[in-house]
């Protein structure tokens, strides 16, 4: 069907071929929607992927930065060890000069708490060395699955670049009708055609009548209401689905300029 579609005012423009454009409308939007269903899901696996990358990517600079303050925490801790063995060399040397017991007990708890102190640091940086090792193994294992993604990523895109070169000018030209036809449909009715059509599951929006029932739902339609609308007389919709009903022979005459 190549019906050729010029604008005038909706008065000019009867039922019949309101009816027959928004039916072409339909068959060119629905050759579109095969092509978009070549692509397959390749479109969402490509987001689906860069996304994934992208979160690798914040772990990894995340998990250097972890790494960092870990070094900084063992390092301190170092530090910390350093000034308790000298406090222990001074109070260890204090007690050569004491006057009493009870002076050299006194430096006897501050050696013992510095000596407590050591070990408490130690053991925080055997857990931070620890946890430090932890992460270097994960660094290890994401940017593995970030080289796994960005492969994967560099393929799928190269398929969906393929897919989409191969259709871009059957696109353009599918989109170019399908303006021109539009640019003959009154506003409100085309507003109409694109509601019910992003509604429908498989974006038919104008279908006939097939077998006694709609194209679309599949519902009986009654004999009487089946030859209103083969009369064209005026746009009726399923009252099942809400789909606009053309008969079958829709598309046997042109709408000419």
């Amino acid at each position: 069907m190549d019906t050729q579609f010029s604008r005038t005012d909706d008065k000019d423009i009867s039922i019949e071929e309101k009816l027959r454009a928004l039916y072409e409308l339909q068959v060119v939007v629905s050759e579109g929607d095969k092509i978009k269903t070549l692509r397959g899901e390749l479109p969402l696996e490509v987001q689906d992927l860069e996304d994934e990358i992208a979160g690798l990517k914040t772990r990894l600079t995340n998990l250097d930065e972890e790494i960092k303050n870990l070094d900084t925490s063992v390092n301190n801790k170092k530090i910390a060890i350093k000034e308790s063995e000298a406090l222990i060399a001074k109070y260890t040397e204090q007690q050569n000069n004491v006057r009493n017991n009870r002076e050299y007990d006194s430096l006897s708890k501050e050696i013992e708490f510095q000596t407590l102190e050591i070990q408490l640091s130690e053991k925080r940086i055997k857990e931070y060395t620890s946890e430090t090792e932890a992460k270097k193994e994960l660094i290890v294992s994401s940017k593995e699955a970030l080289t796994e993604k960005q492969d994967d990523l560099e393929r799928k895109q190269k398929e969906l670049e393929e897919i989409t070169t191969e259709n871009k000018i059957e696109e353009e030209k599918l989109k170019a009708k399908s303006e021109k036809i539009e640019s003959f449909i009154e506003p409100r009715l085309l507003s109409a055609f694109k509601r019910i059509r992003k509604n429908a599951r498989n974006g038919l929006a104008v279908v006939t009548i097939q077998r006694d029932a709609c194209g679309g739902c599949f519902n009986k339609i009654p004999p009487q209401r089946q030859l209103d609308i083969a009369s064209r007389k005026k746009i009726i919709v399923c009252e099942y689905c809400g789909r606009i009903l053309v008969d079958k022979n829709i598309d046997e005459v042109s709408v000419q300029e």
